[in-house]
Parts: structure tokens; sequence; C-alpha cells
């Protein structure tokens, strides 16, 4: 008996879908576009998230050595360091090191190589190149080589100073575009959440005469819901079908362009390695919005 129930619900839902297709249309044309831009901004996000990546793996924090320290106290600070759980790695550059990496980025201005030799001795000091998982902890670092015991003695500087704002500026992208894009997703909710609103609301009075031999006739109020609960949800599924294969040729025609933007990011192969979670996610915001709203009308027009 129930499955008989659920197949007429399901066959009453259905041709509501086909009844009122004006309305129908209308709602599946408003979904489809909000499907698209949670489709586009899934995909903005792999880029964003490769391009903050690419960014973090530049940037990093360094610390100079007091020219007498000896080396074997450098490296008890690295292995300090990488002990915790802020550090995603640790590099020393000797002095040795640090010289012919300077000698060699300037090999072609005779001016800076003269003066080094005048000076007749290395300059330069050794260092610890730290990076940490997060933009947030490089702070965090910075104040524990500054104020613990064993490390602010032998450190000559620290240039988180000199790097802050670039850092900053990598966590604030981030934010800012996950901001935009919730409020944009927000937006379009509400508006598709309205217009299957108003829908749902025409098809319960083209269908007014029917609820009332249903009440007569003793149909329970899940029977006589659940016609408008399939029409909300068949508009979310054919929403997301017609959004996924909308992005198909767009997204393999501008990959080469962002590729060339980003280079190693390939748009296609994000598209297509995420298919499965894209398709999932426009069914869950597309089926999600359509039973949304045809629950908020039916509890405003609707005594069930």
């Amino acid at each position: 008996m129930f499955f008989v129930s659920l197949k007429r619900i399901a066959r009453y839902g259905y041709q509501s879908f086909l009844r009122d297709k004006g309305s129908s249309v209308a709602l599946l044309f408003i979904m489809v576009f909000t499907l698209s831009f949670v489709t586009a901004l899934f995909l903005v996000r792999g880029a964003t998230n490769f391009l903050v990546l690419a960014l973090e793996s530049r940037v990093d924090v360094s610390a100079y050595f007091v020219k007498e320290t000896p080396e074997q106290s450098i490296l008890d600070v690295q292995t300090q360091l990488t002990q915790l759980p802020e550090i995603r790695d640790v590099r020393y550059v000797s002095q040795e090191d640090a010289l012919k990496k300077f000698t060699e980025a300037n090999k072609n201005d005779p001016v800076i190589l003269s003066s080094l030799e005048e000076v007749g001795q290395n300059p330069l000091l050794a260092s610890l190149n730290i990076r940490t998982w997060k933009q947030g902890d490089y702070a965090k670092v910075v104040d524990l080589l500054q104020n613990k015991e064993d490390f602010a003695p032998i450190i000559e500087k620290i240039d988180y100073q000199d790097r802050q704002p670039v850092i900053e500026k990598i966590g604030a992208l981030t934010t800012g575009i996950q901001t935009i894009g919730f409020i944009m997703v927000l937006v379009l909710g509400i508006a598709v959440v309205m217009v299957a609103f108003n829908t749902t609301r025409l098809a319960m009075y083209h269908a007014r005469k029917e609820i009332e031999v249903m009440r007569l006739v003793g149909a329970s109020n899940a029977f006589i819901r659940g016609p408008f609960f399939i029409h909300g949800a068949l508009v979310g599924v054919i929403a997301s079908f017609i959004t996924t294969l909308l992005f198909i040729a767009p997204v393999f025609l501008a990959s080469g362009f962002v590729e060339r933007l980003l280079p190693g990011f390939s748009l296609a192969q994000y598209f297509l390695s995420n298919i499965f979670l894209i398709i999932l996610l426009q069914l869950a915001v597309g089926v999600g919005l359509g039973v949304l709203s045809t629950a908020i009308a039916m509890r405003k027009y609707l005594e069930l």
C-alpha cells in the first residue's frame, strides 16, 4: 500500500510539473541560473585555492642569526621549530650558501660584485627560511623567535615586517572571494525560493478543487503535500542536469586560457575529477531550494 501511494504521489507531482508549464519553466530558468553560479563558484574556488597555494609556497619568513652563532645552535633551533604543528618546513641556509646565491643573482652587476670583493669577507648571515601551513601562523612563529630565551640572543633580525603585507593580502584574497561567493549564493537562493514560492502557490490554486476532493475522501496530509514536494524536487533535478550539460563546452574551451594564467592548473581536469561532487552539490542546492520553497508555500497557503 505504501509503494502504491508513493507511486501515485510521484505521478501527481510529475503531472503538476507538466500542467503548470509557464511557472515550471520560470522556476527552472532561475534554478539553472543559480546552479550555474554555484558551479562557477566551485570552479573559481578550485582555481583560487591553487593560486593561494602557489603564492604560499613562495612566501616564507627568514630568521637571520648573529654572525658568531655556532652552526649547531642554528640547527638546534631548526629542530625545535620543525616540531611545531604550525610549521610546514624549515630550511637552513649557511653563510656560504647565502653568499653563493647572492653572487649568482648579481653576476651581471659588476658594481655589486666589486663592492663585495672590497669588503674582503662574507657579510651575509646564516638564516632559517620558515614556512607555515597557514598565513596566520607566521605571527605566532615570529613571536616565539623574538621572545623565547634560547632564541632571542642569537637572532639578529627577522624579515617578517617586510613580508607581512604580502602574507596578509593572500589571506584577505581568500576570505574576500569566499565572502562574496557566499553572499551571491545567498541572494540567488532567496530569489529561487521566492519564485518557487509563487509557483507552488499557483499550483495549489489550480489544484484547489483536487485538494478539496482528496480531503473529502480522507486523503492524508502527506498524500496531499507529496505531489508539491515532488514538483519542487523535480525542478531541482532537471536544473542540475541542464546546468552540468551547459558547463561542459565552456569549461573545455576556457581551460587553455586559464592554464596560461595559472600554469599547472587545468580547469577541464579539475572539472572532470570533481564531476560527481559538482553534481551532488547541484542536486543538494537544487532539490533543497525546491523542497524548501514548497514547504514554505504549503505552510502559508494550506492549512495542513
